[in-house]
């Protein structure tokens, strides 16, 4: 079992730790979802492996950079722009979501600019 869960670096480690705050189960410390009666303590924030299913479905996600570095470890990308880890929605996607609209822009804005400089619509009218 232990095989197949991801391992987290200490900076990884620190950034889990940080989100396991948000969890809907976790109340001072404990789990609730581990309370037979007695407290448990959380056991992703004492654990350097993703070791909570909820974890890993409902509050991994909100860190999208460490959710592609610790789930998606083969097929996650670096954004071009950035440098984010994200993983991507087809084989060709070279930017994250944050990246992607405003290079959306710039890539038309550049288009469009070269589609009119080749009309001549920007030159001054000659008359011949």
């Amino acid at each position: 079992m232990s095989d197949n869960l991801p391992r987290m670096d200490y900076r990884q480690h620190r950034r889990a730790r940080r989100l396991v705050h948000e969890c809907c189960n976790y109340d001072e410390g404990n789990c609730l979802l581990l309370d037979d009666g007695e407290p448990c303590v959380c056991v992703q924030s004492i654990s350097l492996s993703l070791m909570c299913r909820w974890f890993r479905v409902a509050v991994l996600p909100l860190d999208g950079e460490l959710a592609a570095a610790l789930l998606y470890r083969g097929s996650r990308k670096r954004c071009e722009v950035c440098g984010a880890a994200f993983v991507p929605k087809s084989n060709r996607g070279k930017y994250c979501p944050d990246c992607a609209g405003r290079m959306k822009k710039l890539k038309a804005a550049e288009r469009k600019r070269k589609q009119r400089q080749k009309c001549h619509a920007l030159e001054p009218f000659k008359p011949a």
